[in-house]
């Protein structure tokens, strides 16, 4: 399973479930923007960077790490990636560290040089496999474990966060982005199923018949598109071309571009 893209989009969508699986849900999610860096002249890539708003210089910056297979390298390279990074850009702000480990058993031994690191309380270790012992998870924390959920378990916990989801959830276009990395994540854990039978095991095909439905996920495309405008404007291309390139149209593009300026 790609999890590292997984954990990409679910933090890119939902930064909350960030702060609410590092048990700090009082932190306002909106005064972070979630990314991947690459570390130039370097091998390294962090696998998930939540950056303050330059409004907040007091916030602190947050490396993520997610791991499911052994590494006895893990605490030096995350730790190199860490401060090369700090070191390349102009960030004045102090910075936290999460590991999340498929499992307790994937983690190596601390070498003594980075003990205090961690008795800073600078780094936060996570066991995805520990996270069903917790009393009613919430469904941030429910899709997380899922990630890690045994297949022969997993399609009926999946059922089972697809009905909470329809049931405790009123914002639709938040409902359609839970329900479509549930779809996702299944279908990494079944591979030999097509799609269809993937939403038939969810019971997601009448649902994405709906008005509803449809609607937002147009309204979500379309979003997309809109955020692409001012990037490829950067590159040099005309609004015609951007037009052209996005299927939208030359007045949509060009009100866009007017309202970013």
């Amino acid at each position: 399973m790609k999890t590292d893209t997984i954990f990409y989009r679910l933090f890119k969508t939902f930064p909350s479930i960030f702060f609410e699986l590092i048990g700090e849900e009082s932190i306002e999610c909106d005064r972070y923007r979630s990314t991947s860096v690459e570390v130039k002249q370097t091998a390294f890539r962090i696998d998930g960077v939540l950056l303050p708003d330059p409004a907040e210089p007091n916030a602190p910056i947050y490396f993520s790490e997610f791991q499911f297979q052994p590494d006895a390298n893990l605490f030096a390279r995350f730790f190199a990636e860490i401060f090369i990074y700090l070191a390349k850009t102009d960030f004045d702000n102090d910075w936290r560290g999460v590991i999340v480990w498929a499992s307790r058993s994937l983690e190596p031994d601390l070498p003594i040089r980075y003990w205090e690191l961690l008795e800073s309380q600078r780094v936060q270790r996570i066991y995805l496999d520990e996270l069903s012992t917790m009393p009613q998870p919430s469904i941030g924390i429910s899709l997380v474990s899922l990630i890690v959920e045994p297949q022969p378990n997993a399609a009926i916990a999946a059922k089972r966060l697809v009905a909470r989801t329809r049931q405790e959830l009123d914002d639709d276009s938040i409902k359609r982005e839970i329900l479509e990395l549930i779809e996702t994540i299944i279908i990494y854990k079944f591979p030999k199923l097509g799609r269809t039978e993937i939403e038939q095991m969810l019971e997601l095909g009448e649902l994405k018949q709906t008005k509803v439905y449809q609607e937002a996920k147009l309204e979500g495309k379309l979003e997309g598109k809109l955020e692409a405008v001012s990037r490829l404007l950067e590159l040099g291309l005309t609004a015609e071309q951007i037009a052209i390139a996005l299927s939208l149209d030359l007045n949509l593009v060009q009100q866009t571009i007017q309202s970013s300026k």
